[in-house]
């Protein structure tokens, strides 16, 4: 397949700006695995779509203040979003400024703190921070890194609701969105109900928002993103699968973990940096459902839940949300997949 199979047509107001007033208020287009048209729900009916047996996988990274704000020598302008720490003065980031830093220069922020420029390492650079460690610095100036497609500043609301209420380890930048609909009680809901739940890492990366920019999907080149599965959640899941119950993972994140650790055909703990592209033609090794939000046009992550349910499916399902209206993106609504071949 070639990426133009994964465009669509979304009318900019679709785009949620903001998220809604209580995280579980959304609605969930549901996409069951057979060919029968999408099911209009509310995020709230997603316990009478589980089981009891069931098991939901939720990413339990947050979010860093990642983005910093400072300047040049010269005065102008820079602005840094930390991809990766490597300890605590040296760092992977974006960059971005009028021209590209060179090896050598430093950035001043506020407070007379400064990021010396040490060199590239491919689209990405490799800074070090001269005064206070990068910890301090992301607690004391740094800003959520909303996406590129919510087109204001973030303010004192997203503190909290750019987080999930699960996440308890820090390291993403950005948010692993399917996350953000659960609310407490929801959460006690659905264990009240029997739906069993475990964790996985994912520190998701700034790569998630970049279009494929090849039309030809076998030259993309994924962006690598640590993740962690634990031996426990193997156990978990393997205890789900022998009393007959569905691994439904919370997000695209706890996809890709999944099936990272699952790569050679049986999931064992993984650790480490995955670079998994699944597209349609993939088996699904783990999961057998999804909770999601609707992602943007010719991503990877289209093409994942293309692969899960069905290329047509998906844009079928797809036109139906812009019809009826549904929020997108990041603050915006959810999809309840169950695999196409289950």
């Amino acid at each position: 397949m070639k990426r133009s199979d994964f465009r669509f047509d979304l009318p900019p107001e679709l785009i949620a700006q903001r998220p809604l007033t209580q995280r579980s208020a959304s609605r969930l287009l549901a996409l069951d695995g057979d060919d029968s048209p999408p099911r209009d729900l509310l995020f709230t009916d997603l316990p009478g779509q589980l089981r009891p047996g069931d098991l939901l996988v939720f990413n339990d990274t947050r979010v860093m203040r990642a983005r910093l704000f400072g300047h040049k020598d010269t005065g102008g302008a820079v602005q840094v979003l930390i991809e990766r720490l490597l300890g605590p003065t040296e760092a992977l980031a974006q960059t971005r400024a009028a021209k590209a830093l060179k090896p050598g220069r430093v950035v001043h922020l506020a407070d007379g703190e400064r990021l010396e420029v040490l060199g590239r390492d491919g689209d990405l650079f490799r800074l070090r921070a001269l005064d206070s460690p990068f910890p301090a610095l992301m607690q004391s100036q740094g800003h959520l890194p909303l996406p590129p497609y919510i087109e204001r500043p973030d303010d004192d609301a997203d503190a909290e609701r750019y987080q999930t209420v699960f996440g308890t380890r820090e390291g993403a930048v950005a948010a692993p969105t399917a996350g953000l609909h659960f609310d407490q009680a929801l959460l006690e809901r659905l264990a009240a109900l029997g739906v069993e739940r475990t964790e996985v890492t994912l520190h998701v990366g700034a790569g998630t928002f970049q279009p494929v920019r090849v039309e030809d999907l076998d030259q993309h080149q994924m962006h690598a993103e640590w993740l962690e599965v634990s031996e426990g959640t193997c156990a978990r899941i393997a205890a789900t699968r022998a009393a007959g119950g569905r691994v439904v993972a919370v997000g695209t994140t706890s996809v890709r973990s999944l099936e990272s650790a699952a790569a050679d055909g049986e999931i064992r703990p993984f650790r480490g940096d995955s670079r998994i592209f699944i597209r349609p033609g993939y088996r699904f090794r783990v999961v057998d459902a999804m909770i999601t939000n609707f992602h943007l046009p010719q991503s990877t992550l289209l093409m994942l839940v293309s692969a899960f349910c069905g290329v047509e499916r998906i844009r079928a399902a797809y036109r139906h949300a812009v019809a009826e209206r549904y929020r997108f993106f990041s603050y915006g609504d959810a999809m309840l997949l169950t695999r196409r071949d289950h």
